[in-house]
Formats: structure tokens, sequence, C-alpha cells
């Protein structure tokens, strides 16, 4: 359903190191800057793109949006969580663990990363963990 998610920075310097941290900590590639000045990460078929909001105003995150990365298990989610508070981003909610409702068993970690836009790395537990 989805192609790619794009999220505004003010400074992209700073996001590389983070989200660099994030991507490589889970398998990915560091990002790479286009001609435009938009950092880009590629991973599993989609596309994260981390960019100055082409309207020359500061960039912001949205109050009640979250961003989920699929994980391969817990050691993921921690690593990924680890890396990204290593490299300026802030541990939010609850401490990465497990969490369960509605029928869903789920590994979950938040972070904020350094423009304030809420990150959860998510993986799905079997129905008995």
């Amino acid at each position: 359903m989805y192609s790619h998610m794009m999220v505004g920075s003010n400074d992209i310097d700073r996001s590389k190191k983070f989200y660099d941290a994030l991507f490589t900590a889970t398998g990915g590639s560091e990002g790479r800057i286009d001609p435009k000045g938009r950092l880009l990460y590629m991973k599993d078929g989609g596309m994260f793109i981390v960019t100055p909001p082409i309207n020359g105003e500061p960039a912001t995150h949205g109050n009640g949006s979250t961003i989920g990365f699929a994980v391969t298990g817990p050691e993921q989610a921690h690593a990924w969580h680890e890396a990204g508070v290593a490299a300026g981003g802030t541990a939010i909610e609850d401490p990465p663990g497990k969490r369960s409702g509605g029928g869903m068993n789920l590994y979950l970690a938040y972070l904020r990363d350094p423009d304030g836009n809420k990150l959860c790395a998510l993986h799905r537990l079997p129905a008995d963990a």
C-alpha cells in the first residue's frame, strides 16, 4: 500500500547521523543525500526520505503521528532503540518490550528523532508469546 514516507528536518547533517544509526542497527545502509538536499534510505522495498521543507518554513513533527519500522525480533528492536538514543534521539513511552492487546502480541520500542518525529520499532510476536 505504501511507497514511501517523508519527514521534515531542520538539520540534515544531524538527521543523517541519527537515521544512519537506526538503519545500520537493523541491517540497512547509511543514507545518501540527493541533489535536492534530501536524505534517502531504501530497505526491504520501501523508501524513507528526510528533507528540509520545500516551502522554506521550519520542519515540525506531526502531533498524533507515528512512523513504524518493522524489525526482525526483540534483539533488533533493542539495537535500534540503543542506536537511536546514542545518536541524539529521545527514548519515549514505556521501555522497549512486549505489549499485548486486541488479540496481538507485539514487541515495541519508541523514540523521537532530533526533530521530534515519533518513531516505533515493531516486531509481531507469535500469538502464544
